[in-house]
């Protein structure tokens, strides 16, 4: 068992890991077919603007493709950006399709990202339903955090 000091993620399990998909539909049947389940029906997000959606200091207008498999543990999502810069597009561009973040769930996302060594922030918005996500780019990858509140 790892030992682990006071950081972001202390006693929270992860809540899901996400990859970046060039086709959301063809991605959503191959995951499916994988776990073994019917694959979910994607989502498209609200423009960035109309959510506070921020890339790298700078208001930003990007969507993406949203497909969600709920696991009895964990959270898988597949996300196809919509091509405009964002942190989804900007790691589909560097690395193909593959593993985008793994994200934990946060009570506070400023006091969590300033407990992140050399945690940077890539994106930030509200989320549709509530709350708020945010990318960190850490010297491990990305890492997202979720906070249920919506910021101030």
């Amino acid at each position: 068992m790892l030992s682990m000091s006071k950081t972001p993620y202390t006693g929270n399990a992860v809540a899901q890991i996400a990859f970046v998909v060039k086709d959301i539909e063809e991605a959503r049947h191959r995951w499916a077919a994988q776990l073994g389940c019917e694959a979910p029906q994607p989502i498209q997000t609200a423009p960035g603007l109309e959510n506070g959606q921020v890339y790298r200091g700078q208001p930003n207008n990007a969507t993406c493709k949203l497909a969600f498999f709920d696991a009895p543990n964990i959270q898988i999502e597949l996300i196809e950006p919509d091509g405009q810069p964002s942190a989804w597009q900007e790691v589909l561009d560097k690395n193909g399709e593959g593993l985008h973040h793994v994200a934990w769930w946060v009570e506070n996302v400023d006091a969590a990202v300033a407990a992140i060594p050399g945690g940077e922030v890539v994106m930030r918005a509200r989320m549709g339903g509530g709350g708020e996500f945010c990318y960190v780019e850490t010297p491990n990858g990305m890492v997202e955090l979720l906070c249920k509140e919506n910021p101030a």
